[in-house]
């Protein structure tokens, strides 16, 4: 088999995968809602092209497609985050490939091609193909549009192996995070050291040469598409390779029994295991600890600087940092313990106090952020009340939403393997809208009862619905339960199928 052919039969391979998946028949409403919001974003982004168009077609400073690429750093960071929530990288397609007498090189290889061509790149296209018939088509003429289209997406294919690459690093180490960090502060160093249009020239310049032809900026781009290929090639195989053979040494960790908290009983050793999962493996930890950081980093910024002091960011802030930790834990509730959930299900009621010991460590969490965020207590930005209300709501009705996903939740999440387990692969649409909603309803629910009434009547209204669900969360845990019990068994035979 040529390695053509290899590439076309992993291609089908990865189609068929995605067909059989076992989230494909889960929340079809759900994946309804999110086609419907991916529509309004392809129309959004149709919208942005118009608007730059018209933008550059009033400018006499610049060309059209000089200001596109003038904005690229731009495009290039939020194109680099918004792949955090759809790409996979190849090394976390590859695990039924490990034994197969196939080249491993060629396999990787064939993967890092498939995610290039992939439908997330082609995105972009929804700002390019307006912009280049609006603004370059008919004052450059139609191979200037051509090559602004194409090279456009050249560069936006750059972008998508330096985020393979960062990603797959990320993967192995939070620390990381400081090569993206690296990579496009520097930049933006060039508007930091000098101005932004000395930026905006530089990479203006490329567009130039770009559309007029010049070989060197077509064999400069080619150059790092090239150079960018080889170095994931060796990286993806590298991480692959070294989770398989298992060749990295582990060393023996003496880790506190946490005997005081034997005082609570079985909810006392379900917050031990909580506590120790987080501890001792790798994935757990990682996503612990970024939950961690970035609170402490939009804490500090909130806190300390005037950048979210409109109407709108006051609310959505406080109650992004306070969502945060459920939106990235508590949203696969039950995942990570779907690799021992045949022994949570040996005692009657274990799952019931699992859940409630979750809910009190999550809760208990909340106070670093509400610390965390008291010196905007003293500066004025935000009141006690507030703070202590989105504590609440949060504790309360935000956490009922988010833990309703230990009913729905059924592919297990590997607690060490990243990149060679099928866990990595989930595509549960329902999870994306519970975090929307846990994100986005309090600041509506906020915003609503300000229209009614004053902003102290609002927060204490949501103190005290926050405070009625603490109270009853004994009861709706409880519901969580029963729903689960009544479809344990689809949900184990999925857990076991996943792992």
């Amino acid at each position: 088999m040529n390695r053509f052919e290899l590439f076309r039969t992993l291609r089908k391979h990865v189609k068929l995968a995605e067909k059989r998946s076992l989230a494909l028949e889960q929340n079809k409403t759900a994946k309804v809602v999110m086609y419907i919001m991916s529509g309004f974003v392809i129309v959004y982004m149709m919208f942005l092209s118009v608007m730059f168009a018209l933008i550059a077609n009033s400018m006499n400073t610049c060309t059209s497609y000089e200001f596109i690429f003038g904005i690229m750093p731009f495009i290039l960071v939020v194109d680099f985050f918004i792949r955090f929530m759809a790409q996979h990288t190849p090394a976390q397609l590859i695990k039924p490939y490990m034994l197969l007498p196939i080249p491993k090189h060629a396999c990787v290889e064939s993967f890092i091609l498939s995610s290039i061509v992939s439908s997330n790149n082609l995105l972009w296209l929804c700002i390019t193909i307006p912009f280049a018939i609006m603004s370059v088509l008919f004052s450059y003429g139609f191979l200037a549009a051509l090559a602004f289209v194409v090279m456009f997406q050249v560069v936006i294919v750059i972008n998508s192996l330096n985020y393979m690459l960062w990603r797959t690093m990320i993967n192995k180490s939070l620390l990381w995070w400081i090569g993206p960090i690296v990579v496009y502060g520097s930049i933006f160093m060039i508007w930091v050291l000098d101005d932004f249009d000395a930026m905006f020239d530089i990479f203006g310049a490329i567009g130039i040469g770009v559309c007029e032809g010049n070989i060197l900026a077509y064999l400069g781009i080619f150059a790092v598409v090239a150079l960018m290929f080889f170095i994931n090639r060796s990286v993806q195989y590298h991480v692959t390779y070294q989770e398989t053979t298992n060749s990295n040494e582990k060393e023996l960790k003496n880790i506190s029994d946490f005997s005081r908290l034997d005082r609570y009983g079985e909810v006392g050793e379900y917050l031990k295991l909580e506590i120790k999962s987080i501890m001792r493996n790798k994935n757990v930890k990682k996503s612990f600890i970024m939950s961690i950081c970035v609170v402490v980093l939009f804490s500090l910024l909130i806190s300390f600087t005037d950048i979210y002091s409109d109407s709108f960011s006051r609310k959505f802030w406080i109650v992004y940092t306070f969502v945060l930790y459920g939106a990235i834990s508590l949203i696969k509730i039950m995942s990570y313990e779907g690799n021992y959930i045949d022994c949570l299900m040996t005692h009657h009621e274990n799952l019931m106090q699992l859940l409630r010991a979750k809910y009190y460590f999550y809760s208990a969490l909340l106070l670093v952020p509400f610390f965390l965020m008291l010196p905007t207590v003293f500066t004025g930005k935000y009141s006690l009340l507030m703070l202590v209300s989105m504590l609440l709501f949060t504790a309360g009705p935000t956490f009922c939403l988010l833990m309703q996903m230990a009913v729905y939740n059924k592919q297990t999440v590997p607690l060490n393997e990243k990149f060679i387990a099928k866990g990595n692969m989930e595509n549960n649409w329902f999870q994306i809208v519970a975090e929307l909603l846990a994100m986005f309803a309090p600041v509506i629910i906020i915003s609503a009862l300000m229209a009614f009434f004053s902003e102290t009547v609002a927060y204490i209204i949501l103190s005290i619905l926050g405070l009625s669900f603490v109270i009853m969360h004994k009861m709706w845990i409880r519901n969580i339960y029963n729903r689960f019990m009544a479809r344990r068994y689809e949900n184990i035979e999925a857990f076991r199928a996943s792992r």
